[in-house]
């Protein structure tokens, strides 16, 4: 079972509900059985305003301003005997997405949709770094939110 954990420190209209939250989550998380043979997950969502995002993404980026998603992954010790279940936590800045789901013609619930399994698949290690991880990530993207019947967020089509 994949546990999630939100902690809503800036709430709008619009925000996904906890279920919502769930359905994505876990279909970003579906194939992962398979890939490390785990059962149970736990996420941290926390929707921050945009001074706590930027704070963040100057901190643990170097970069100025407040961005639509930090990803941060658990890295767990090396402790035998034990294991972890958890995966990481994600930072969401709302009024960002409102902004970009509004530039770019898209519902708030689609980027919504988006911006988490973005940032799931990040904790499971994917990237955008160079140009052929990010057509990995793109392409795993496009086909998680295909599953959710949400268009592919890059072409709008």
């Amino acid at each position: 079972m994949n546990y999630l954990d939100i902690q809503t420190i800036s709430s709008s209209d619009g925000q996904p509900t906890l279920a919502q939250f769930q359905h994505w989550v876990d279909a970003a998380l579906d194939d992962m059985l398979d890939d490390i043979n785990q059962q149970d997950t736990e996420i941290v969502i926390r929707i921050v305003d945009e001074q706590e995002s930027a704070e963040l993404n100057e901190q643990y980026r170097n970069k100025h301003g407040a961005t639509n998603i930090l990803s941060f992954p658990f890295e767990a010790p090396d402790i035998a005997g034990i294991e972890f279940d958890l995966l990481g936590d994600l930072v969401i800045c709302a009024p960002v997405l409102e902004r970009e789901a509004q530039q770019q013609n898209k519902t708030l619930a689609d980027h919504w949709a988006h911006i988490v399994v973005h940032g799931v698949l990040h904790l499971r290690g994917y990237d955008h770094i160079n140009d052929d991880d990010a057509d990995i990530m793109e392409h795993k993207e496009i086909i998680i939110l295909q599953q959710l019947n949400i268009n592919n967020p890059y072409t709008g089509t």
